[in-house]
């Protein structure tokens, strides 16, 4: 990973620290200042995608896990159910 798309609330030392602390390079996805309403920011929606997709498994919902490992056993399973219906779809469209 080198490159991490970030909301414009994350602007600051945030950008210089995963810089130097993680090799990383923090780009801020800012909102234009003259547009009024609701947009569509580019690289946001995939982000709030994701967040969706991981919150209809619901345990996801809530912090119930104690341990990161189990959170993130979660994060693998709730990932699993969605590429497993994608792949049921698209092989459904071919036959």
């Amino acid at each position: 990973m080198a490159l991490v798309w970030a909301d414009g609330g994350y602007t600051g030392s945030l950008v210089e620290h995963c810089l130097a602390t993680f090799a990383l390079v923090l780009a801020i996805i800012k909102r234009s200042d003259n547009v009024k309403g609701f947009v569509v920011l580019p690289k946001r929606w995939i982000v709030e995608r994701l967040f969706a997709h991981l919150m209809r498994t619901r345990r996801l919902v809530r912090d119930f896990e104690r341990r990161t490992s189990s959170a993130e056993a979660m994060i693998y399973w709730s990932m699993v159910l969605l590429m497993t219906r994608r792949l049921a779809r698209q092989h459904r469209g071919r036959g």
